[in-house]
């Protein structure tokens, strides 16, 4: 089976966020105790992916170098795209179609965060998927919003329409995405839609017309969190902040993650924790790194 790559889509004006996003890129923003960009980040790293692109706007890669560098230090290999302007989720795999090679490849949208029990099971089931399309459905008050799923008595995906005024069903498909190495060519021949963008919802489109379109409803104990508004991001950061209080356990601690998926070992997992010593995700790291290497805690 060909290597499963990811992109993380990090690029865009952050508009919606104005004044906070004139100096920072809405990536970069704070989700409680971490940058935006851990969310997506971790969730490619729970599909067991190892190599990512993310792809910013020319002038705020610099702060996601600074942040991320080249991966290594997570036993990973990250490198960086520019996307001059915004033109559709789908100009991603325009982008990156040379990194994506002969592979197939995931792509995260840099301001989706998903949490929930059963998520890396979702997530293992679509990176074993070795053809078609893999996307996923949750339901939510606001359809019209979004790209709005409908699904058939037999629970198969028969139609699918982007931010419809009178959505056909309340299951919206979030930012995440798995596909096979043919997305590269869909996504060269769509023509631009009546806002100029080239659209994920005629991506998938032309998988759900070959029959090769797999949708999994996500869980209704899994968290699907889009941080647009000032609002929204208030929210997930008070959502992330009472999960982790309750169980004193991070969510998308991507040194962690690193770590219980085999991708460094446990003096790595040290060395990183003790960069970051003197913060609360750091001595957070630090319990963990010593705990796996059953030193005393000091």
């Amino acid at each position: 089976m060909n290597t499963l790559k990811g992109i993380i889509l990090a690029g865009g004006s952050g508009s919606r966020l104005h004044p906070v996003t004139r100096g920072i890129s809405k990536q970069l923003i704070p989700i409680y105790n971490k940058p935006m960009v851990y969310y997506p980040l971790s969730t490619l790293m729970l599909a067991g992916i190892r190599e990512v692109l993310v792809i910013t706007t020319p002038h705020e890669q610099d702060g996601f170098r600074r942040l991320l560098g080249d991966g290594s230090a997570l036993g990973m290999s990250i490198s960086y795209a520019a996307q001059p302007k915004p033109e559709g989720l789908a100009q991603a795999f325009l982008i990156g179609r040379d990194f994506v090679g002969a592979d197939r490849v995931a792509l995260a949208l840099g301001d989706n965060i998903f949490y929930g029990a059963h998520f890396s099971d979702d997530l293992r089931r679509a990176s074993e998927r070795a053809s078609g399309a893999t996307v996923f459905a949750y339901q939510v008050r606001d359809p019209e919003r979004y790209g709005v799923v409908e699904f058939g008595p037999d629970g198969r995906a028969v139609s699918l329409e982007e931010k419809p005024a009178a959505p056909r069903s309340p299951w919206a498909v979030t930012g995440l995405y798995f596909y096979d190495n043919r997305v590269l060519d869909i996504a060269a021949g769509l023509k631009p839609s009546a806002r100029g963008e080239l659209e994920i919802t005629d991506v998938n489109r032309a998988y759900l017309a070959a029959g090769q379109l797999h949708v999994e409803r996500l869980a209704r104990g899994t968290a699907w969190l889009d941080t647009g508004t000032h609002t929204a991001l208030m929210q997930a950061s008070s959502y992330v902040q009472a999960v982790e209080e309750r169980q004193a356990l991070m969510v998308a601690c991507v040194e962690e993650i690193a770590y219980r998926m085999g991708y460094i070992g446990v003096e790595e997992l040290l060395a990183l924790a003790r960069a970051m010593g003197s913060s609360s995700y750091g001595t957070y790291l630090l319990h963990v790194a010593e705990g796996e290497a059953g030193h005393a805690l000091h």
